[in-house]
């Protein structure tokens, strides 16, 4: 048996400025940009990409930090899951710091990137549902200095698609200073690919309760009724507690909505049938709602 090392690109530009980043890759189409490298790397090894050229992200200071900006975050797309799950930036967005410490081994979360979550869209991906559920823009950076905003589920649903030669320069997050809950669920013991997770941010000032589940769709799936449903249960100038009986009800009602029954079968059939791998990760699902909701309100 054979086998072949992975080919070195046949060009590497390492540009200091977002806008160096955009004008190497509109001169070399075929070039793959890369911050911390751990998709494409991956992707590399299995040989499944094979890059003519790379523009390296890692030197570009603008984007690994973040800053405010009208009530909001500007993240920017460099920062790595290690820098987001420390404390700081946890009193900032905690349920982004959570989903970034979730994001796997130590090496994986000191050079995985925001951005690079973002752009590779891979289902699985930590800080995808928190995103969806925080209702996050993107600020893409392109030719000669553009900039374009775009909501966060656009790109994720495919409705917006980067140009050949577009990065993605920043996040914009709103700081709502309210609690921020993510949790998913593993196939393995400690950290790993999820098989299911759910983010739940809530928003007094709105009232709302946003809620967006990861890892079992190609995209964040958000359950809209569901969400205006448990909102109009909590007492905002109260407490904020529910009973027992409402969170279940919440997380079934999650569960349900992302993973509809099937279509009944032949004619006269009235009652769909489950395989028990759609009835085990339904009740995860409705489990990993209910208890963040329950963790947020408390």
């Amino acid at each position: 048996m054979t086998t072949h090392a992975p080919q070195t690109p046949r060009s590497v530009t390492l540009p200091t400025s977002l806008d160096e980043a955009v004008a190497a890759l509109a001169a070399m189409p075929a070039a793959v940009p890369v911050a911390g490298g751990t998709d494409l790397m991956a992707a590399v090894n299995k040989g499944q990409l094979r890059p003519a050229g790379l523009v390296g992200l890692g030197r570009i200071s603008e984007i690994r930090g973040w800053r405010y900006l009208d009530g909001h975050a500007l993240l920017g797309a460099g920062l790595t899951h290690a820098r987001m799950g420390r404390p700081d930036f946890a009193a900032l967005i905690p349920g982004l710091a959570a989903a970034a410490r979730a994001a796997g081994p130590p090496q994986i979360r000191n050079a995985g990137t925001l951005g690079g979550n973002i752009a590779s869209i891979a289902p699985t991906g930590d800080t995808l549902p928190v995103l969806a559920a925080l209702e996050a823009d993107l600020i893409i950076a392109g030719p000669e200095g553009s900039r374009r905003e775009i909501p966060v589920a656009h790109l994720l649903a495919g409705r917006d698609m980067l140009g050949p030669a577009e990065l993605i320069g920043y996040v914009r997050v709103p700081l709502l200073h309210a609690p921020q809950i993510f949790l998913k669920a593993t196939g393995r013991t400690g950290p790993g690919r999820a098989t299911a997770s759910v983010a739940v941010v809530l928003d007094p000032a709105r009232r709302g309760v946003r809620c967006a589940v990861g890892a079992i769709a190609p995209m964040p799936l958000r359950p809209l009724e569901a969400e205006r449903w448990i909102a109009s249960l909590i007492d905002w100038d109260g407490r904020r507690g529910l009973t027992t009986e409402a969170l279940t009800a919440f997380g079934d009602y999650v569960a349900a909505a992302c993973i509809p029954d099937p279509e009944p079968g032949l004619p006269g059939d009235e009652q769909p049938v489950h395989p028990p791998a759609v009835l085990h990760l339904r009740r995860t699902v409705a489990a990993l709602a209910r208890r963040a909701l329950g963790r947020a309100l408390s």
